[in-house]
């Protein structure tokens, strides 16, 4: 492996970067959402973790705490629009307002033992767990943020995250597929409307990454391919990224609070694909 090949330290980040900024980051308990509010808080932001599983939001922010950075916890279910609402203002209550959001809630496979398959073969828990969630959670995440944001007239960002699906196809998930493209739309929607008020929008889309969500999906496709089933995907299914590996919930931070910080600042309605090629070909 080279030396541009070589995963970001979990240790980097850029002094002040945030500094007197507040940030908002869902799903936040763990995986990138943890990465991004963790790196932004040593970067001087006052992070707000939300997320479905309200003990793992308090205890990461108390981790976040305890080194020395602004964090508070707070469970929240994007699904619902008076949570969404409540969330932002319990960001509000906490820090007096919200500069930065990263909607980082998501799932692949419904959130609530949905099983991913071709469409004719999918369950409605699939379908409807993984659209309400993705599509219709981003949104309502979306419009409270985008509400406090338009009232303080100071402008703001958001980054939604996306994935590689969202840039293109992929077997056996119709769902995510489907829900991750919305997410590109949406991005692009938001950063149309709210320009005029100096809210910048993107989204970054990454290839597999080392969350629990990805080895999920992995036991899952190893039980199609063991029981041999004929839907399995496996003839059209890329074996890799041009970069050789999955990345690392710290790369994609890296990616996600650029994109969110003032050096973008002339980024909006930007697909960026942080996923080691796979859509590059």
């Amino acid at each position: 492996m080279t030396q541009f090949h070589v995963p970001t330290d979990p240790a980097t980040f850029v002094p002040d970067r945030f500094a007197g900024q507040v940030m908002l980051v869902t799903g936040g308990g763990g995986g990138m959402g943890l990465a991004c509010a963790t790196r932004a808080a040593r970067e001087g932001a006052a992070v707000v973790l939300a997320d479905i599983n309200e003990e793992a939001a308090t205890a990461a922010a108390a981790e976040i705490s305890g080194a020395g950075g602004q964090a508070l916890g707070i469970g929240a279910d994007i699904t619902s629009r008076d949570d969404c609402t409540r969330m932002v203002e319990s960001v509000v209550e906490a820090y007096g307002g919200l500069d930065v959001a990263i909607n980082n809630a998501g799932v692949m496979d419904g959130g609530r033992d949905g099983q991913p398959a071709p469409l004719h073969l999918a369950n409605d828990t699939y379908i409807r767990g993984t659209i309400e969630i993705n599509v219709l959670g981003t949104m309502y995440a979306c419009a409270a943020e985008l509400s406090r944001m338009v009232e303080q007239q100071r402008g703001g960002a958001i980054v939604n995250v996306g994935s590689h699906t969202a840039l293109t196809g992929s077997v056996g998930t119709p769902a995510y597929v489907a829900s991750k493209h919305a997410i590109s739309g949406l991005t692009r929607a938001i950063a149309m409307d709210y320009a005029p008020h100096g809210v910048r929008c993107n989204s970054v889309n990454m290839c597999a990454t080392d969350t629990p969500m990805l080895e999920r999906a992995m036991e899952f496709v190893r039980s199609r391919h063991t029981e041999d089933k004929p839907d399995t995907p496996r003839a059209t299914m890329k074996s890799s990224a041009l970069i050789g590996r999955v990345s690392t919930v710290w790369e994609q931070a890296a990616v996600i609070l650029f994109v969110a910080s003032r050096d973008a600042s002339y980024m909006t309605g930007a697909l960026v694909a942080s996923d080691g090629g796979w859509t590059a070909y």
